[in-house]
């Protein structure tokens, strides 16, 4: 019996058009564009600037933009999950109400919150449903408005994340292409380093929350860089081996796109040229949960079938992992 894989078919993309660049943030915080450009790599960010649109506006834009460009009926979609750390609404699911906006009306939906690992759980969690032989078409959804989670007086955050989207939509393969092989991870110890401290369960909102700006990303840079550093690599290099890559054998690393450094240090721990390694930070920042996605976008028409990708990311919670995934088309 021939083996099921799940492989990615089609992809979309969206951004806001809004840019804010360094030098704009330069006149918000005391920083420059010298200081954020060396240390993260970033030149630029994408702002929803829209106050009555939400996480749910990006996602529904790059599933739009996937089905226009595959030419798919959202009719015959199964299953969509939604990556996000920004939902529209603490309870109501912004997957269900994508699924509904794009006319995916015979789907189920879910979100998935993993902070900036979201999509490449969300990659092994679409897996799962194609290969069970039971789902033929899953939307999986990168989406964060992360402009509205920072404090831009805080400018050991504001500066490093933006708003986007990106979408793929995985399917049935019998040919040997799609995601071979996985290794994700979490460690809850982290949880102190990267969070927003109020608004949950455990300390809801207040006027003294709101005060304190409790509400508002929160990260310990250092400690973050630390571990996203050591973990990210450790990780890649690990499907690697196990899979017997050599640095040859991958023609492309996904990285997830939060810093450059941390970038550049997974590559040259798989032995990989810059050539070799997918990088927007400088357009678009950390877009968290987008940022895979948003790669796969830029970088599709790079991209041949049977073509190696290993993906790797690293976030809150803590949270990390790569995935080896055989890329399907042309």
């Amino acid at each position: 019996m021939t083996k099921i894989t799940a492989a990615i078919t089609a992809v979309g993309a969206y951004v806001p058009d809004f840019r804010l660049t360094n030098k704009l943030l330069e006149t918000m915080v005391d920083t420059n564009d010298e200081w954020i450009t060396t240390r993260t790599g970033i030149k630029e960010r994408r702002i929803l600037k829209d106050k009555d649109k939400g996480t749910s506006f990006l996602a529904i834009e790059a599933a739009k933009n996937l089905l226009k460009k595959s030419n798919i009926d959202p009719k015959e979609i199964d299953l969509v999950l939604l990556g996000t750390a920004t939902p529209d609404l603490p309870v109501a699911s912004t997957a269900v109400y994508v699924a509904t906006k794009i006319g995916a009306v015979n789907a189920f939906a879910y979100d998935i919150q993993a902070a900036c690992c979201n999509f490449l759980y969300g990659m092994s969690t679409a897996a799962r449903y194609i290969e069970s032989g039971k789902y033929k078409k899953v939307l999986l959804i990168g989406a964060d408005k992360m402009s509205s989670i920072l404090d831009y007086t805080d400018r050991t955050t504001c500066i490093i994340f933006g708003d986007g989207a990106g979408a793929v939509l995985f399917e049935p393969n019998s040919e040997g292409y799609g995601l071979k092989d996985e290794f994700l991870r979490s460690d809850g110890n982290g949880r102190e380093f990267l969070k927003i401290e109020a608004g949950g369960s455990l300390l809801p909102a207040t006027e003294e929350t709101v005060k304190n700006k409790q509400h508002y990303v929160y990260q310990d840079g250092k400690s973050v860089f630390k571990f996203a550093v050591t973990n990210m690599a450790d990780a890649a290099a690990l499907i690697m081996e196990r899979n017997g890559l050599t640095h040859d054998d991958v023609q492309w690393l996904v990285p997830h796109q939060a810093n450059k450094r941390i970038i550049d240090a997974t590559a040259n721990r798989m032995g990989l040229e810059p050539s070799k390694v997918m990088m927007n930070i400088q357009k678009y920042g950390n877009t968290t949960s987008a940022t895979l996605p948003l790669l796969l976008s830029d970088y599709e028409q790079q991209l041949k079938k049977g073509d190696n990708l290993v993906f790797a990311a690293f976030g809150g919670g803590f949270t990390w992992g790569s995935i080896y995934l055989k890329w399907a088309y042309n």
